[in-house]
């Protein structure tokens, strides 16, 4: 019996050695796969970032004009995607070809994507067809942060965008003549206003913050109803 019970132990402390070896090799290789997930996390975003970002800084820090602020972020964006093909190209054949992927890669990936987003809002995510019908009106900065947005919350709904003061009036409002969801000098209009009301407070959260990472205004009002206001300052050129 004693030398059953010996038995036992030693192969009960065998299969407990072999468990904590095993687990080890799982552990230290957890922290390798967070960083690995975190990195082609950071790929993806950088170069909407580097767009949204980049237009927005252009635009409202350094006075750039609306159309030459896109073309400079785009640009940026372009050389960056080149970069990423290049090296992808280099793992796989050994060569960067760096022109042909920029010019058949690159270019057309970012030549489709803001045409796409500077020109299209999806009837689901306009609270009505006047709300669709002006979204061209809305300054370009704005669509192009708006559109992509939508890629991570396609249940995103642009509520208002252009006003007059007649529908201040309508709306039982004092006019205000500042607002930016007037049309501006520039042509465009400056604000908009995102649905909250029945979307969550971590998601609403999420919304402010995304667009204030990008350098936009927000607020979270009431006038008629709960939203959230988006806005994007005036430069001082003409």
């Amino acid at each position: 019996m004693d030398r059953l019970a010996r038995l036992r132990r030693e192969i009960a402390r065998d299969l407990r050695r072999a468990a904590r070896a095993a687990a080890r090799p799982r552990q230290s290789q957890r922290p390798g796969h967070l960083v690995a997930l975190a990195s082609v996390a950071v790929l993806v975003v950088l170069p909407f970032l580097v767009l949204l970002r980049g237009a927005t800084y252009l635009y409202a820090q350094l006075g750039w004009p609306t159309w030459l602020a896109i073309g400079g972020a785009a640009a940026l964006t372009l050389a960056l995607l080149t970069e990423y093909a290049a090296l992808l190209s280099r793992q796989l054949t050994g060569k960067a070809r760096t022109r042909f992927v920029a010019q058949w890669i690159a270019a057309p990936l970012v030549i489709i994507y803001c045409a796409n987003a500077l020109l299209f809002l999806a009837s689901v995510n306009a609270k009505t067809g006047d709300v669709q019908a002006y979204y061209r009106l809305l300054h370009p900065t704005l669509r192009l942060a708006v559109s992509t947005f939508v890629i991570v919350d396609p249940g995103l709904v642009v509520t208002d965008i252009h006003r007059t003061p007649a529908e201040y009036a309508a709306m039982g409002l004092p006019v205000f003549e500042a607002s930016l969801h007037f049309r501006q000098r520039d042509g465009y209009v400056h604000a908009m206003d995102l649905r909250t009301i029945g979307r969550g407070a971590v998601r609403n959260w999420t919304t402010a913050v995304y667009f204030r990472v990008l350098g936009f205004r927000t607020l979270r009002h009431v006038g008629t109803a709960d939203h959230l206001h988006v806005s994007l300052p005036l430069t001082r050129r003409p």
